[in-house]
């Protein structure tokens, strides 16, 4: 077994995700499950067949929040965390990880991995043809860290309940040391699927709540690492054509759109009061 890395996964509803991942990695590594669904059927599973998996399962207050309790536990060096949703992320490109890290002497915040999007576009990749190349930001979607880097940044900002977290850590990171894009650890992330549910109602619930967490995150990101008052110039046009599209689709009974601009109405509405998106995380459960 690997001695110098931890795995870290967030679980929210994950369970067969989760449980296919420990069983590929389980005698290879240290394993570190957090759940914010109170699944006690995943926590069970695991303490029965996979007993040297920590599994704790804490309430629901965020990506983040959920990490940064996550890196307390972590007793190696370094440190990966990954949604249950990654596919191709086999023992040799976490290997991969701590060689690249050992190249740099340990002179980086953040090393992500390059990824296979059947829409190249959906995120900013480097150049392929180098082995290492830097980037301003690493999807959080598989992130590497040295844990004594990531303790010295102060973790996750746990205001941020969902998005953007990511974003904010390597924007700090990088005012220190430089964040790096591994060219030859390809993965592929199967965007959306890591919540397991047949429920429509639920789907939709989720999906409401991810527009409105995007909406805030993004306001308080660019509110804090670049002001109020430019944050809210570049965010008023987006509020008044929210606005306007409400009023259009409520005037021609387009119930969907109508439902989804007024969450993003409502999340930057909140966002610019200066409210808080969601309670502080407050008890852990063994």
């Amino acid at each position: 077994m690997n001695k110098n890395i931890t795995i870290v996964i967030i679980s929210h509803k994950s369970k067969d995700l989760v449980i296919n991942f420990v069983k590929k990695t389980y005698d290879k590594f240290k394993l570190i499950i957090i759940d914010n669904s109170n699944d006690t059927e995943l926590k069970n599973f695991l303490n029965k067949n996979y007993p040297n998996t920590i599994i704790k399962i804490i309430e629901n207050n965020g990506y983040g929040s959920a990490i940064n309790y996550a890196s307390t536990l972590v007793k190696t060096d370094y440190f990966l965390i990954c949604n249950p949703d990654i596919n191709e992320l086999d023992e040799k490109k976490i290997i991969e990880f701590e060689n690249v890290a050992k190249k740099l002497n340990d002179k980086f915040c953040v090393l992500g991995p390059r990824y296979k999007y059947l829409n190249e576009k959906s995120i900013k990749q480097s150049n392929k043809n180098k082995e290492i190349s830097e980037m301003k930001f690493i999807s959080g979607a598989c992130m590497f860290f040295k844990k004594e880097i990531f303790d010295s940044l102060g973790g996750f900002d746990e205001k941020f309940f969902l998005y953007f977290e990511e974003s904010d850590f390597c924007l700090r990171a990088s005012k220190i040391n430089k964040n790096y894009q591994i060219n030859t650890i390809q993965i592929e992330h199967n965007i959306g699927t890591s919540v397991s549910t047949n429920d429509m109602k639920e789907r939709k619930k989720l999906d409401e709540l991810y527009t409105w967490h995007f909406m805030w995150s993004k306001y308080y990101y660019y509110k804090k690492n670049y002001g109020t008052i430019f944050t809210f110039i570049y965010f008023l046009p987006i509020y008044l054509r929210i606005v306007i599209r409400i009023i259009f689709h409520s005037l021609f009974k387009k119930k969907e759109k109508y439902s989804k601009y007024k969450i993003r109405l409502d999340a930057l509405t909140v966002s610019f009061k200066g409210l808080d998106s969601f309670k502080r995380l407050k008890n852990i459960k063994d």
